[in-house]
């Protein structure tokens, strides 16, 4: 008997299986995969949750299908799928789709739910739309097919409905399609981009997380970069990051990373105001944020407008701290960010040498990580020549590894 609140996987060995196909008593995380003949490799069968409602098709037992991926990254997010929930009745066309789940073959499902797609019935579209979702999810291999199917297009239409949950279903399959490196372009140059910022602003908050995450992979195409920055993601994603839960900012932070490595999207995100929101975060020690928040400004203050917006911020004593007491990761991007910071710059040199900065800085240089030692003494030696001159030394920050 199940006690855990999830369905769990458990691995059996054929020669611990009976000689008959097995039922499929429940289906709660997919893939589910039915019993295979002895010379193939073992298989995994689900054990089901209690007080779930079943129902019998083609002589196997189904139950309602509820998928809560609530893995987490320490660094950035991973983006690797949805998050959201799943089916929330059994239709005849779930039905089908657990079925075609336990093949080998979803040619024919797919086919069918790309024309839905194309339906006049709303509830049919959000079908199609949630079912193409999960086989996108699922199995890596049907992302190619399901692209080659037709469905990029009518699904990049459905993240304009003015239908949140359909709306939620277009964004979260484009999410899911766009996993895979091969259609990446394809949904930038079918249009998706435009579609998925005015979701970042107008969504449903799992709409708008996933959104960020479709735009993230989308980004992973250089010239893609300049293109969402230019649709208008920067500022929607900056509020995202300073208004989200905990997944969103994650999710916020990760995609303004990738899209700030353009000089451009850099100074869209200084004038739509990250620097307080990510000072703010890197401040909160308690949010979880401190490494994500920083990450991003190493890479924003590459460029003038955004090493002042950092000192006028407040950033300033909020990354001495974190030389501080932070963790050696944390220490490690804080003295690289105060190094971009100061070394072109004697009235920020003076003002991180007031704010107590040299002890920790001399600490680092002799018990951190090689890397923060390096970056220590040269501050140290900045700080304590303020008024030397040094050139420009641009691209410290543009070194931080995630």
């Amino acid at each position: 008997m199940l006690s855990h609140s999830h369905s769990q996987f458990i691995n059996l060995r054929f020669s611990q299986l009976p000689h008959q196909p097995l039922s499929l008593l429940h289906i709660n995380l997919a893939p589910n995969l039915t019993y295979k003949p002895q010379h193939e490799p073992p298989v995994r069968i689900l054990i089901p949750l209690m007080g779930t409602e079943s129902y019998t098709y083609l002589g196997r037992n189904f139950s309602q299908l509820s998928i809560n991926d609530a893995s987490s990254s320490s660094a950035f997010s991973d983006c690797n799928s949805d998050r959201s929930g799943e089916f929330a009745t059994a239709s005849s066309q779930t039905r089908r789709f657990l079925i075609t789940c336990a093949t080998e073959n979803s040619d024919d499902l797919i086919r069918q739910l790309v024309a839905d797609l194309h339906s006049a019935s709303l509830d049919d579209q959000k079908q199609a739309a949630m079912e193409i979702r999960l086989l996108a999810k699922n199995k890596p291999e049907n992302r190619v097919k399901i692209a080659k199917a037709g469905a990029i297009k009518p699904l990049i239409s459905l993240i304009s409905s003015p239908d949140l949950q359909l709306q939620e279903y277009g964004v979260t399959a484009i999410l899911n399609l766009s996993l895979c490196d091969e259609n990446k372009e394809a949904i930038a140059s079918a249009g998706a981009i435009k579609p998925l910022v005015r979701a970042l602003s107008t969504g449903t908050a799992t709409a708008k997380e996933n959104a960020a995450c479709a735009l993230l992979r989308l980004s992973q195409v250089e010239e893609n970069k300049a293109a969402i920055g230019r649709s208008g993601a920067i500022p929607p994603l900056v509020s995202l990051l300073a208004s989200g839960g905990f997944r969103a900012k994650k999710d916020a932070s990760t995609a303004l990373y990738s899209l700030c490595t353009v000089k451009e999207n850099k100074l869209r995100a200084v004038k739509a105001g990250i620097m307080k929101v990510l000072v703010e975060l890197m401040a909160d020690f308690e949010s979880n944020m401190v490494d994500k928040s920083a990450y991003v400004v190493s890479v924003l203050v590459t460029v003038p407008e955004a090493r002042a917006a950092l000192v006028e911020e407040g950033g300033v004593p909020v990354l001495v701290e974190i030389v501080e007491v932070g963790t050696q990761r944390q220490k490690e991007i804080a003295v690289v960010i105060l190094l971009q910071v100061c070394e072109d710059s004697l009235a920020c040199r003076s003002r991180v040498a007031r704010e107590g900065a040299i002890p920790p800085l001399v600490a680092l240089s002799q018990s951190g990580t090689n890397r923060a030692k390096q970056k220590a003494e040269k501050l140290i030696e900045l700080l304590r020549q303020p008024r030397s001159s040094n050139g420009g030394g641009g691209g410290l920050a543009s070194e931080v590894a995630v």
